[in-house]
């Protein structure tokens, strides 16, 4: 793991520690989207923050293939500041979500085929399930956009307002959130209500039910202390 880092030895083995655990995590999460069927080859990409340099998974490596001294880091500006390997094409995606959100850690974008076929045919998810209100509410579609550019960046902010996760349209989705696992969790859980939706959408003459505002706004607060304190 090459780092170029100034400051004193005790900060630098600090950061370099730091680095290396979320490089683990973060190959851990990639393999994860592979596995779990929601990538296919080296499509999709995972990111997370540490300090002011984000780690980033490389173009075109198969994720089984990573290995501790491939790390690959960005300063907050993209500017290449850790590994040789070159930076995910999607990197303004990655950046556009730190820059509008200081909250954010993590950031996970996949192809998952449910939820690409949900950005085909309507300009939101609808509200199927009560954990659409873990994203927000209804999930936005971006509109379509060349893959790494300025312009599919800015639709997805758009998309992400208010929201932690929006579907990109004719390409895939992104969620983001304070940890890898929060951020993954976000991106599984999209693409199951994207299958969920249309499942239920596809039973001739039948129309699926949805939630209302003030249902979504219930679920939201409940969900507020699900899991366990501490």
């Amino acid at each position: 793991m090459t780092h170029r880092r100034a400051g004193g030895t005790s900060d630098r083995g600090r950061t370099a520690a730091a680095e290396e655990r979320a490089w683990a995590e973060l190959v851990t999460t990639a393999r994860r989207t592979v596995a779990d069927g929601l990538v296919v080859g080296t499509s999709g990409n995972v990111s997370v923050r540490v300090g002011d340099t984000v780690l980033v998974t490389p173009s075109g490596v198969p994720y089984d293939r990573l290995t501790p001294d491939d790390a690959t880091g960005v300063d907050l500006a993209g500017r290449q500041v850790l590994g040789t390997l070159v930076p995910t094409s999607e990197l303004p995606m990655h950046l556009a979500v730190y820059d509008a959100d200081p909250a954010a850690r993590a950031v996970v974008h996949t192809h998952a085929v449910h939820a690409t076929a949900v950005s085909l045919l309507v300009p939101e998810l609808p509200p199927v399930h009560y954990m659409t209100a873990a994203l927000g509410g209804p999930v936005r579609v971006a509109p379509y956009a060349a893959y790494g550019t300025g312009e599919l960046a800015r639709g997805m902010l758009d998309a992400l307002a208010g929201r932690t996760g929006c579907l990109l349209r004719n390409h895939g989705t992104i969620t983001y959130g304070t940890s890898l696992d929060q951020a993954y969790d976000r991106t599984a859980q999209l693409e199951w209500m994207c299958r969920l939706w249309l499942t239920a959408a596809s039973v001739p003459g039948r129309t699926p039910s949805l939630l209302t505002d003030a249902q979504l706004a219930e679920a939201s607060e409940r969900l507020r202390g699900y899991g366990q304190s501490g």
